[in-house]
Parts: structure tokens; sequence; C-alpha cells
């Protein structure tokens, strides 16, 4: 296997850490240390204060398990393999695909998710979420058209990276059943769950609705833990994570065990960080979508109904990238380019779930007012 540069991963190492103002980060506003152990019960601080640094246990801490199983209708800790997130994605994939396998994936797309097939020698289908009169939207009925023979995956990301697209229950219901009917493999990246603008939208996850359906899942995006570096696979099917347990020996071998027992304390806490997070989210949706308002002749605004990311549109003939690259250079004000999803339109990524977003979206604000392209 010989995968490509990660193009979303090799922007952010060039310019993250370099750039005064950051306007399209995916995650939620991190908590400090101090923070998260002030939220931690009795059980998890005595963890916490007589923790020894050896090694975890492979498939992961067994009350951290429990805890993320609590998340999924009718799973088990059983159910549950604790993986870095990206590692997830490797795992998944390289216990299930073949060389000369088919998938459909969604785009745009975080690039592991048709990256990694394609490297292993699997061919990739496009199902793109396009926009059609003023919302983001997907073709379910054109799905079926889409399988061929050798299908052996569906791959699917709701709320959407990067447009924050969700399908109604009912359409997500009928790209399970399709799964179902042919037999296939339901991959659901779900890093975006519980960002739901209306919490009656959330979707149900199809690892507990489908045998054959692997859910992704981490603290990274809507707990604002990405520091922990802790995700999760869950399946009902114990083969498969059998499998990804024993590939796993060549990757992480197991989690750190500081960042288990920190996990465990944002996950009994998740109500109280995910309010606090989704009430940041509403204010700064409000700030961006005035914004666009106000700059609706050099931008287009697709409303997202899910997570912490949007995709606007430039309207204009200079391409996404100088776009960007003029963004930074001149404001400081870094913004990812489309291209980096795999995509040829010419849109950009912007975030709003940090508590810095305000600052930067007026220096992004001073930019547009002198932007001359």
């Amino acid at each position: 296997m010989k995968l490509p540069a990660f193009e979303l991963e090799r922007y952010f190492a060039r310019y993250e850490f370099k750039t005064e103002f950051n306007l399209c980060p995916s995650d939620c506003e991190s908590f400090s240390l101090s923070e998260l152990l002030s939220m931690a019960d009795d059980e998890s601080r005595t963890l916490w204060e007589n923790l020894r640094l050896e090694y975890t246990e492979s498939q992961g801490l067994p009350l951290l398990r429990k805890e993320i199983a609590s998340l999924y209708t009718g799973l088990s800790s059983e159910n549950i393999l604790l993986a870095v997130p990206e590692e997830g994605i490797f795992l998944a994939f390289n216990s299930i695909l073949e060389p000369h396998d088919h998938i459909i994936a969604l785009t745009p797309a975080y690039q592991s998710l048709y990256s990694i097939p394609e490297s292993m020698g699997c061919t990739v289908t496009s199902w793109p979420v396009r926009e059609e009169k003023g919302e983001w939207t997907i073709d379910i009925d054109g799905l079926e058209a889409l399988i061929r023979p050798t299908t052996k995956m569906i791959v699917v990301n709701f709320p959407h990276n990067p447009t924050g697209y969700m399908p109604t229950e009912k359409d997500f219901l009928k790209i399970i059943d399709i799964a179902s009917h042919h037999d296939l493999y339901l991959f659901s990246d779900e890093m975006y769950r519980f960002l739901e603008f209306d919490e009656a939208s959330r979707l149900p996850s199809p690892c507990t609705l489908y045998e054959k359906a692997i859910t992704l899942g981490g603290l990274s995006k809507a707990f604002g833990l990405p520091g922990l570096r802790m995700g999760w696979l869950a399946s009902q099917n114990s083969t498969f994570l059998n499998i990804c347990a024993q590939l796993k020996d060549y990757t992480t071998i197991c989690a750190s065990s500081p960042a288990e027992i920190l996990s465990l304390i944002g996950l009994r806490n998740k109500e109280r960080i995910l309010h606090r997070n989704r009430t940041l989210l509403a204010k700064n949706l409000k700030e961006v979508e005035k914004l666009f308002s106000e700059y609706g002749n050099l931008l287009h605004w697709t409303p997202p109904k899910g997570g912490s990311i949007a995709y606007p549109e430039l309207k204009s003939d200079i391409s996404i990238e100088t776009f960007c690259q003029k963004a930074i250079e001149q404001y400081g004000v870094m913004i990812l380019p489309g291209t980096v999803f795999g995509s040829v339109e010419n849109r950009f990524r912007v975030g709003f779930g940090r508590a810095s977003f305000s600052e930067a979206l007026k220096q992004f604000a001073v930019f547009l007012k002198n932007w001359k392209g």
C-alpha cells in the first residue's frame, strides 16, 4: 500500500500553528486539563490519582468501553474497540476490503474515506452531496444504480464534513435498507454526531440497526477533546472487531492510559460538555450567517444542519486556492480550500466551534472588505 499525501493534513501542518486567525477548525472549543479534571466523579478521580503509566488493554479500558456503548441503543462494551479516530478508518477498511472491491463514498469527503480504499486497489465511486434550491442534498433514489457486482461497502458521514448536511431519518433508513438488501458493509463516520442544530434530527447509528454496519466515533469534534486522540469503532459484528483488534497490534497496540481516564471523565459529563458546545455553535453560526449575508455579492452561503463546519462558495473566477492563500498571506486568516476534499467546486470550509471564532471572523471581514480579486 502506498498512500498519497493527505492534502488536508498537509495544509494544516503548513499553516495551523503559524497563522494568527484560524477560521477553519473542525473541532469545538477544547478544555484544559484542569477544567476536565474538575468534572471527575469519585471513581474517575481515584483512577486518575492512582494511575500508573503502564500498557493498557488492547481493546480498551472496560469502564470506558461501557461508557461509549451507552451512547448506542442495545450495544455492550464488547461491541466497542478503542482506536485513534484516523486509525479506526484504517483498521476498518483494511479488515474488510480487498483489491478490486468497489465502494461507494459520499463526496466531498475527508480524504481517508476514499484514499485508503484506492491505495488498496479498490475502485471508489463518488456519491455527491450537492446543493439544490439553496440546501444540501444527496440522490437517495440514485444510490442503487451505483451498486456493482463487486461493491462491498457504502461510506457515509453525517453530519457531513465539510457541508454540514444531514438527511432525514426516513432517507437514512433507506440507505441502511439498500445496504442490507445488497449485503453490503455500511461504514458510518459519526465524528460530528451530537452537534445537530435540532437534536430531534439526530439520526440513529446504523451499528444499532444492521449487523454489517460499522460506526466510527470519537471525542475530537463534538466533545472538544481532540488532544486525547480517542476514538472507537462500534459494531454488532464480533468477527469484524476481532480482525480489527488483531490488525491494531501493528498500529497503536493500545491506547494511552491517561487518555483513557480523561476520556471516561469527558463521557461521564457528556451532557454538560455538549450543551456548552452546542450553545457556542448557535452563537457563532448567527455571526457567520450575518457576515455572509453582507457579502452576498462575493460569497454564497449554503446552511449546514449539523456539525461545526460549513462549506460556502466563492463567487469569482479566481481559484479557491488563490483566495485562501491571499487570506493567509495578507490578513493572517486561515480558511480551507475545497480542493483538499477532492472537490472541483470553488468552495472553502469554515469552522465555527471555537471561542476565538468571533475574532477570526472579524479579521476575515477585513479581508473581504479589502478584496480586489
